[in-house]
Formats: C-alpha cells, sequence, structure tokens
C-alpha cells in the first residue's frame, strides 16, 4: 500500500504532502507499531477524542491537553528513534499541520482573557468538535499502524 492509500482509508487525505511522499511505499516497521501504540492510547483518554458536553471540563484545560501532544509526541519519536520513521512521517504532519494551528489560534485568545467570554468558550468547543472528527481518523489510523483493534468508537457519545 502507498501513503496516498492509506491516508484515504482514515480519511486523512487533507493533510498536504509532496507527490513523492504521497507515492512511496507505507512499510510499518515493529518501532512504528509500538510508537503508533504509545500515542494511540493517549489520544484515546484525552479529550482529543472524547466529547466535552456544556456542562463539563474547562476550555483552558482542554487546550493544555492538546497542547501536550507535541512534548509526547516528541518524547514517544525520541525513544523508539530512527526505527520509527514511518510514524514520525505521520505524526509531524499531524502536528504541524492540524494541532499547531489549532494551539497556536486558541493560545493567543487564552492569554488575552478569551476565556472567560461565554461566546468564546462556545467557539472554542466548536473548533474543538472539528478537530476531533480529524483526531478520531488519526487515532484509527495509529490503531492500525500499532495492529490493534480500534476501540475509538467504543462507547456511545
Amino acid at each position: 500500500m502507498i501513503w496516498n492509500e492509506w491516508f484515504k482509508k482514515w480519511q486523512l487525505e487533507s493533510l498536504k504532502i509532496t507527490t513523492p511522499f504521497a507515492e512511496a511505499v507505507w512499510q510499518p516497521m515493529e518501532a512504528d507499531s509500538d510508537a503508533a501504540w504509545e500515542l494511540y492510547i493517549e489520544l484515546l483518554t484525552r479529550i482529543t477524542t472524547q466529547r466535552l458536553a456544556p456542562e463539563d471540563g474547562d476550555e483552558k484545560t482542554a487546550l493544555d491537553s492538546i497542547y501536550s501532544l507535541f512534548s509526547l509526541t516528541r518524547s514517544i519519536i525520541k525513544h523508539y528513534g530512527r526505527d520509527c520513521f514511518e510514524f514520525t512521517k505521520l505524526a509531524i504532519i499531524v502536528l504541524n499541520q492540524v494541532i499547531r494551528p489549532f494551539t497556536a489560534k486558541w493560545h493567543s485568545i487564552a492569554k488575552e482573557g478569551g476565556f472567560e467570554d461565554e461566546d468564546t468558550c462556545r467557539q472554542f468547543r466548536e473548533d474543538l468538535a472539528r478537530l476531533q472528527i480529524f483526531l478520531h481518523g488519526y487515532t484509527q489510523a495509529l490503531a492500525d499502524m500499532a495492529g490493534v483493534e480500534d476501540l475509538t468508537n467504543m462507547e456511545d457519545q
């Protein structure tokens, strides 16, 4: 299978990748599977994939949880090193193209006290819900890379 086909399988085709990368063979190794498993579990148990009901939670805490994916992903990549190159390619693209724009926008707003405004909090939750749709596909792709059953939709939302 090539990367482009694999992205389509998990509804990740909105990611911008170069043609040589898109046409490259997708061949995860054991370290890719192990790294994918670690991030999969983190995503599955965070606000990244879990619904945030209007009466629950806190926007700043949700934003911090999403932001922590940068350091968490870096740690996983460093731990598995060069042997998890397929995982690294996918993770870096998702961090830079999907998570970074979200956190950059909302960190600026949070620093200016935006989460004290009810309309801003509502908008954050709407943006979060859109991000979660993409991250569900990413989580499912990680389950596939890890070679495990996907539990993303195990619970009623």
